[in-house]
């Protein structure tokens, strides 16, 4: 039987367009760098937030305009699963019951599923859920202009915004962004700006016609960020769908580890390396169930249309055959110390 969807959401396109388009020394490690139960912290260095910024931010970005949004701001989703007496445990719990298996019948946020549909499964952890729900619950996040005034009208007044929380007094984004966190930040900005005009292609154009301008727009967009960021950012596999993204020598040992790691169900951190006064950075990216739409089995998973689409821009394809939670590429980005 096979399984073809027509909705394909952010964080699966960008997956797609992996494809088209003196002392040295390794962090990698494959232990956990979260740990929340005897630590305090402040609104900026809190884990839970920069877990949401690299696993929601793709589909979830408080910076993307309200019509061309392809999922809900997470102050909206804040907004729908807090009240006055909703106690810290209930709301993370809350989240995670959704988030470890989405449907319609456990959706509290109707007015989003009716305009998105349900949000696809993604492998995420209990543990990053709960840690991103609790940076929500205990801090103020980031939101939308527009949201406060729309959730109040879209309700008739009968749904409150809430954004409670501490604010960010500033002390800990004033610290100094270690190597990983400019590497993350680099390729979280990357990202952001692909996702953004993709979402208007798939919005008003569909999905073929998402493959084809990320053939004709990936490398463009990405070299733009890269000059707007001093940096070097490339997004390479060792299964390239486009010839030119494929990994050297180098890379394809990152990749190696990183898909140990991964298959291991094992912690791991970002590759951060040190020489000649330029940091290499290298973070994986996985597939959800959605990649699969492009990345899977032709047999069980892609569309004929979408197939014959990526035969006719890429002859030499070799990004199909994977499963959910695989690492289909990384990110390779190198600049100043």
């Amino acid at each position: 039987m096979k399984k073809y969807t027509s909705l394909i959401p952010i964080s699966f396109i960008l997956l797609l367009l992996i494809s088209c388009n003196d002392s040295k020394k390794s962090n990698y490690s494959n232990q956990t760098d979260i740990e929340v139960k005897t630590t305090t912290y402040s609104p900026s260095n809190h884990p839970g937030k920069k877990l949401m910024e690299s696993k929601c931010y793709v589909c979830h970005n408080p910076s993307t305009d309200h019509e061309g949004r392809i999922a809900p701001p997470m102050v909206a989703i804040k907004s729908h699963y807090l009240n006055d007496d909703t106690t810290k445990e209930e709301f993370t719990n809350a989240i995670w019951s959704f988030v470890k298996q989405p449907s319609k019948e456990k959706a509290k946020m109707k007015g989003a599923v009716k305009r998105f549909n349900v949000m696809p499964y993604q492998p995420f952890s209990e543990e990053d859920i709960k840690l991103i729900s609790e940076y929500m619950y205990n801090y103020k996040i980031e939101e939308p202009e527009w949201f406060k005034k729309h959730i109040e009208e879209e309700s008739n007044g009968k749904m409150k915004h809430r954004n409670d929380g501490k604010k960010d007094a500033g002390s800990a984004s004033a610290k100094a962004k270690t190597p990983e966190d400019r590497g993350q930040e680099y390729a979280l900005n990357t990202k952001k700006e692909l996702g953004k005009n993709l979402m208007t292609t798939i919005q008003k154009k569909g999905t073929l016609e998402a493959v084809t301008f990320c053939n004709k727009q990936a490398f463009p967009i990405t070299d733009s960020m890269a000059v707007a960021q001093n940096a070097t950012i490339r997004r390479v596999s060792d299964k390239p769908r486009n010839p030119e993204n494929q990994a050297n020598a180098k890379e394809l040992g990152i990749i190696e580890r990183f898909k140990k790691a991964i298959a291991s169900n094992e912690q791991y951190k970002p590759v951060t390396e040190i020489e000649n006064g330029e940091i290499q950075f290298y973070a994986p990216i996985t597939t959800n169930s959605m990649c699969l739409q492009c990345h899977g089995s032709p047999e069980e998973n892609i569309d004929p249309k979408v197939l014959t689409t990526i035969t006719n821009l890429y002859p030499e394809d070799k990004a199909i055959g994977y499963g959910v939670n695989e690492v289909r590429g990384i990110w390779s980005i190198t600049y100043k110390q």
